[in-house]
């Protein structure tokens, strides 16, 4: 018996000693996709998106290189002379690439065809290294710049867009969540609906507290944070209304801070809505499964509000 127990014993600790061998072994890392300015989902996963979302390019004036883009164009365009309202989604993480979050497009292009918001114009730009921020320590790098200054004149032009404020709406999640909240109250006249996501509202913190500094080795301009741009605009006699809906998950790293930034909106009397999503985490296709219609109606109600 005795025998036995000792090649138990072996075994068991051999076991245990494998595990802890094992749990000391690097964890492989996630790999990043290589930025690019022409970043295209791959051709399998393409192709589970709506026949209408399509992939597109337009030449950077500002860099002289290719941008690009996803657009999903409402079902009837191609028939249509009709213009439409659009919605940019601002994707997260860093660096950019236009393929991401791309897969919410199942949720708008079911919420249309059930007739739950009117006909929409849906575009995913690339934010650049960046994403969303000017940075220009890097080359090719002013993320900001080539949205505002490029993607959208380029997405007016060549497609059927409400070229206005009234018909033009902006959100974004994460990292796309703190683009939105800077780009809405930097340039307010560009929009006439808003809703930031899941925003890093503690580094965009950090970034004030610190000069620019979000971390030793990546620095910006003093005072290019979410919280220093909402004072700014709430401090304009002349700025237009913007009045977001600002949508996170109780589940999500950085709900608290999302919580603080609310508080702080209404400290600076900027009137806001709010889209909570119990048990969401950090996942804007949870918040989609869950309350993704809600988000979606509040842009239609704005621009039906804004075009009457």
């Amino acid at each position: 018996m005795k025998f036995f127990a000792l090649i138990t014993f072996g075994l068991a600790f051999a076991s245990l000693s494998a595990v802890a061998q094992d749990s000391q072994k690097p964890k492989k890392k996630k790999k990043v996709r290589p930025f690019a300015w022409v970043s295209p989902l791959p051709e399998g996963a393409a192709k589970q998106l709506p026949k209408t979302m399509k992939h597109g390019t337009f030449k950077s004036p500002s860099m002289g290189i290719d941008v690009g883009y996803y657009i999903y164009l409402p079902p009837g365009y191609e028939q249509s002379e009709t213009r439409y309202p659009v919605v940019y989604h601002l994707h997260g993480g860093r660096p950019g690439g236009e393929y991401k979050s791309t897969t919410l497009v199942k949720f708008i292009d079911k919420a249309i065809r059930n007739g739950d918001i009117q006909p929409t114009i849906y575009v995913w730009p690339n934010g650049g290294p960046m994403s969303w921020y000017n940075y220009p320590q890097k080359e090719n790098a002013l993320g900001e710049d080539i949205f505002i200054n490029e993607t959208i004149p380029h997405i007016d032009k060549t497609y059927r867009t409400i070229a206005t404020r009234a018909g033009r709406g902006i959100q974004g999640f994460s990292q796309g969540g703190r683009g939105t909240t800077r780009i809405m109250f930097k340039y307010p006249e560009l929009w006439g609906s808003t809703a930031p996501g899941g925003s890093g509202y503690e580094p965009e913190k950090r970034i004030q507290e610190n000069n620019g500094a979000e971390s030793e080795t990546v620095v910006f301009a003093p005072g290019y944070n979410a919280w220093d741009l909402a004072k700014v605009y709430a401090d304009r006699e002349d700025a237009p209304p913007l009045h977001p809906m600002i949508w996170v998950g109780t589940k999500g790293f950085n709900y608290e801070y999302n919580l603080k930034f609310m508080k702080y909106l209404e400290e600076l009397q900027i009137p806001y809505e709010k889209l909570i999503v119990p048990g969401a985490t950090h996942s804007s296709t949870q918040i989609y499964n869950a309350k993704g219609l809600e988000l979606m109606q509040f842009h239609d109600n704005n621009f039906k509000a804004n075009l009457k």
